[in-house]
């Protein structure tokens, strides 16, 4: 139970993310790679919020962690992946 749950929180924090940092038409993936790296955001700022001791603090901080660690994985994946000049 505990992994879906973990996957929704993802997914609510990707959308959000998105929200927040909408992006570019030509940007890989839209909108599933962003639940996707949601994902992997939650996992991040789950991380992040265990380490500074506010994990576990209820559902809307582990949202707000989420997002954060959603927008940091979004971000470096724009990062690594924009257009090079040639």
């Amino acid at each position: 139970m505990n992994f879906i749950l973990f996957l929704i929180v993802g997914l609510i924090a990707g959308a959000l993310a998105k929200a927040i940092m909408p992006g570019t038409a030509d940007e890989p993936g839209g909108w599933f790679m962003t639940m996707i790296l949601g994902v992997i955001g939650a996992f991040v700022g789950g991380f992040a919020g265990s380490m500074l001791g506010i994990g576990g603090s209820g559902m809307v901080m582990s949202i707000v962690m989420a997002t954060i660690g959603a927008i940091i994985v979004i971000g470096l994946m724009r990062l690594f992946t924009g257009r090079r000049a040639v």
